[in-house]
């Protein structure tokens, strides 16, 4: 099935969860490279543990991962998404938390902790209902493509 049907099959709320996930993911996978580019492999050498440090350093090749699910409309898609949001807010949290202690006004800051957050709830309450609808929409074309009807979910 090629792209431009794949996205025109979906509802419009899966497609704009999908866009949604792609323009959150692609800045996420800018961020980082920006990063990485300034700063080089060790610029998160101050955010931790070396096993955090090397998972930020991760999401220049995961952000992109979850992008080309959504834009590809993948059913692998929204469960690497989320997986990657949850480990991301995790890490997020515990590298902010000191500064969080000392100033909870912290998390207001509009470029940091809260739009990840936010970003990450979001991720994470649509990853189930996003796979369902596309695997339900996976399943009719399989059943169109075989003529096997009873074969979508």
């Amino acid at each position: 099935m090629r792209l431009r049907e794949r996205w025109g099959g979906q509802p419009r709320w899966v497609r704009w969860t999908l866009a949604a996930y792609a323009v959150g993911f692609a800045e996420g996978a800018c961020a980082h490279l920006a990063d990485i580019v300034r700063g080089g492999v060790h610029v998160y050498a101050s955010f931790g543990p070396a096993p955090l440090q090397l998972y930020f350093l991760s999401l220049v090749v995961l952000d992109p991962l979850a992008v080309a699910g959504a834009v590809l409309v993948r059913t692998w898609g929204p469960p690497l998404a989320a997986a990657v949001m949850a480990t991301d807010v995790a890490g997020n949290w515990i590298i902010n938390w000191r500064w969080l202690r000392e100033d909870p006004a912290w998390l207001l800051r509009p470029v940091g902790l809260l739009p990840i957050t936010l970003f990450g709830i979001f991720v994470v309450s649509t990853a189930v209902p996003l796979r369902r609808a596309l695997g339900r929409r996976e399943g009719e074309a399989q059943a169109v493509l075989t003529g096997r009807p009873g074969t979508s979910r």
